[in-house]
């Protein structure tokens, strides 16, 4: 009894202060001295990310105003503004992807290792908080891998399952059908088509309410994938109405090993093989760009970066923190002109060759040599100088694919302002509707075809030994174009 009236007593004088409290804050105007003053968040600033450039935001005329009677090419061009993003200041390397590739080799040997059949051991997964509290289970990617000399049998053969051994050679590599990456995206744009029906839907019913007989309730489409019992990957788009949040989910696999075999597959009259054996493989190669990659592995190499970088960085609780992704068709061709839409290609001059006989990129200069420049495939990446944006290789090298659905009447079709067509291609598709554009030329095209403003397409599922990527990240208000760079008429 005497705890209770301690207890009541206590309970009663802790409301009395937040009474006056709340009378003295009401007197005050509640932290603004009766004054309108905001509510400002706490204030983080995200760091930039390695290996990256900013892109000031600014405008361009995308395209070309004059026609080319030699290639048949109208004039197609469009007036547009980009907003601020970070950019890659290199193509993504081979040993960049590479580190990608041993990510998910290192995530399947430590399920395997948890797995009972090689051994279970629980210490490759954590199952519980810091609490103690059970969670679903994940991986402890602090816990190093066994050593091959000292491990047990049971984890050699969990280790050695990722690779495939020729039978005939006797070369040991990783095992590409393996080496799955599972990932998923939310899909802000067409949540915000939705965003009024999905507030309706979480009001409240009647009890006899069927969302199946709502007529007012739109169908959406969404892509999911999974693994079949034959090892294979099943990818399928669901059109169903619309539920919940989690219809905005997107789910993908993909098989991301690049594909070595490029090197012969587009020359099959040559003997380049052994790039096909050296390139992705070999250390001298490390610093050159990856190829042999398709749309759908580039995206899923910026969906793993994004992972990577959120899980090293300390967020504050609730702010959202921008994905890595591949550029639209608009930011590659502003970044690569430098907000400039006089240059014909990256640099300032519309020449190719500076005094004395020195590229100024890796591509064909002349028919059948490709080594007048002083390579005869893809160089290292930062060989030639930087465009005036701090951006290597924008012209040659490799090509590299953009975010956007190649359609002929593009710059008819998008906004003039972070222009963009992005369509989710499904396996129902035809050919012409899974091409993405594709941008810069590479080493083995003429001088037209890097030229800036020129779009090229290819399949989103292609593989090409002419053909990579590098990411952007788009910025928050950081970066504006500087006024010198715009043309007064």
């Amino acid at each position: 009894m005497k705890i209770r009236r301690s207890t009541t007593a206590m309970t009663g004088a802790v409301l009395m202060l937040l009474l006056l409290l709340g009378s003295c804050a009401s007197k005050r105007g509640f932290g603004g001295g009766g004054e309108l003053v905001g509510a400002p968040l706490a204030s983080w600033n995200e760091p930039a990310p390695y290996g990256m450039v900013l892109i000031p935001s600014g405008s361009i005329t995308l395209g070309s105003t004059e026609a080319d009677s030699l290639w048949g090419r109208m004039a197609d061009a469009k007036p547009i503004s980009v907003d601020a993003f970070w950019m890659d200041s290199h193509e993504i390397t081979n040993a960049q992807y590479r580190q990608f590739v041993y990510y998910v080799r290192d995530s399947i040997i430590r399920e395997r290792l948890a797995d009972p059949a090689y051994g279970g051991n629980p210490d490759y997964k954590i199952t519980t908080d810091r609490y103690g509290d059970p969670i679903e289970p994940y991986l402890d990617w602090s816990k190093p891998l066994p050593n091959p000399r000292t491990a047990f049998d049971e984890e050699l053969v969990a280790m050695n399952s990722v690779y495939h051994v020729n039978p005939v050679t006797g070369q040991k590599t990783l095992d590409p059908a393996q080496m799955l990456f599972h990932y998923t995206r939310y899909d802000y744009r067409a949540a915000s088509f939705y965003s009024e029906q999905l507030l309706a839907l979480r009001q409240p019913k009647s009890i006899n309410y069927n969302p199946e007989e709502d007529s007012s309730i739109p169908y959406i489409s969404k892509d999911t994938a999974y693994v079949n019992d034959e090892g294979r990957i099943v990818r399928e788009t669901i059109t169903r109405k619309l539920r919940s949040e989690y219809d905005f989910l997107n789910t993908y696999i993909v098989a991301i090993y690049p594909d070595e075999s490029c090197w012969v597959k587009d020359f099959q009259n040559s003997q380049n093989e052994q790039y096909s054996r050296l390139y992705f493989n070999h250390p001298s190669y490390d610093n050159y760009p990856v190829v042999g990659v398709s749309w759908e592995q580039a995206d899923a190499f910026c969906a793993w970066r994004s992972r990577l970088f959120k899980a090293n960085v300390d967020i504050p609780e609730g702010m959202v923190i921008e994905a890595f992704r591949l550029p639209t068709e608009a930011e590659w061709e502003y970044a690569a002109r430098v907000g400039d839409s006089s240059r014909k290609y990256p640099w300032s001059t519309a020449d190719t060759e500076k005094e004395g006989g020195c590229f100024y990129g890796n591509f064909k200069p002349d028919e059948g040599d490709y080594t007048a420049d002083g390579y005869l495939i893809p160089a290292e990446v930062g060989s030639f100088a930087p465009n005036d944006f701090g951006l290597y290789d924008m012209a040659g090298n490799v090509a590299e694919w953009t975010s956007t659905t190649f359609t002929a009447s593009a710059y008819k079709e998008v906004n003039d302002i972070n222009p963009q067509l992005d369509y989710h291609a499904t396996k129902e598709d035809t050919p012409t509707m899974c091409l993405k554009v594709v941008r810069g030329g590479s080493w083995k095209d003429i001088a037209r075809f890097i030229q800036s403003n020129v779009r090229e397409k290819e399949l989103q599922d292609s593989k090409r030994s002419y053909i990579g990527f590098r990411c952007v990240k788009s910025s928050i208000s950081q970066g504006i174009a500087k006024p010198s760079r715009r043309k007064r008429k």
